[in-house]
């Protein structure tokens, strides 16, 4: 461990039950560049020099077959820990923060289906986490984006200048984000990602740099374009 950064925990949220991409193979273990799509995810998290130990979070039916198909054969360093996730993300995310029993004092949290997170990335949002208390990867718009009604017809044109989509990690100093957690299971909040019930407690969020190969796998197109974007990285450059 890095000194000035205490103890850490990546906490990689692998849970769904891919409603959306469809049937057949849960989406976390299809095939990307000859490894199932959450072993990279795992891979980068076990690189990063900051992260201590590693909480997976994946279906209770999938805790066996996930060390065998995804953990074994990455051969990770980093202690891993196997946590069984709950009916919805956030309830996911809460399941691998009691796992961590309250011994770090921050986790760097992602979506398992992110298979292009960067070391770089973790890095710099335990780095924002460490000094502000909450931290996220966000990239900026480039589209142009229009306000649309029930009907979908354009209502307006929304100023993207100080807008920006937000994806994973996402860093927390841990007492900060069990205390989001427990208040929004208190009142039955929802949210979509672990940043927002943070904005509910009053509290500022950092953001860093994010990418747009940064991509959650959602889709089937999603799965398609990420095995491009390995394509790309596996070919060579002419100068």
């Amino acid at each position: 461990m890095t000194d000035g950064f205490g103890n850490v925990a990546g906490i990689i949220v692998a849970a769904g039950m891919g409603v959306r991409f469809g049937g057949g193979q849960k989406k976390q273990y299809r095939d990307l560049g000859g490894r199932p799509l959450l072993a990279h995810s795992l891979l980068t998290f076990d690189s990063c020099g900051l992260i201590d130990e590693i909480f997976l979070v994946v279906p209770e039916a999938d805790r066996d077959p996930c060390r065998d198909v995804v953990v074994t054969p990455s051969q990770p360093t980093t202690p891993i820990h196997l946590v069984s996730g709950g009916p919805s993300r956030q309830a996911s995310v809460y399941a691998g923060l009691e796992a961590t029993q309250g011994k770090f004092e921050l986790v760097a949290i992602h979506d398992g289906v992110r298979p292009f997170v960067t070391t770089e990335m973790i890095t710099a949002c335990i780095e924002q986490a460490t000094q502000g208390g909450a931290c996220m990867v966000a990239q900026k718009i480039s589209d142009t984006v229009k306000r649309v009604n029930r009907q979908s017809h354009v209502v307006s044109t929304v100023d993207r200048t100080n807008l920006r989509l937000a994806q994973t990690p996402q860093a927390f100093r841990f007492k900060l984000i069990w205390e989001a957690h427990t208040a929004a299971a208190r009142n039955g909040y929802r949210a979509t990602d672990d940043t927002q019930l943070v904005e509910r407690l009053g509290r500022t969020i950092i953001t860093v740099p994010g990418s747009r190969k940064n991509i959650k796998v959602t889709t089937r197109e999603d799965l398609e374009i990420a095995r491009a974007l390995w394509a790309e990285r596996l070919t060579p450059r002419i100068a």
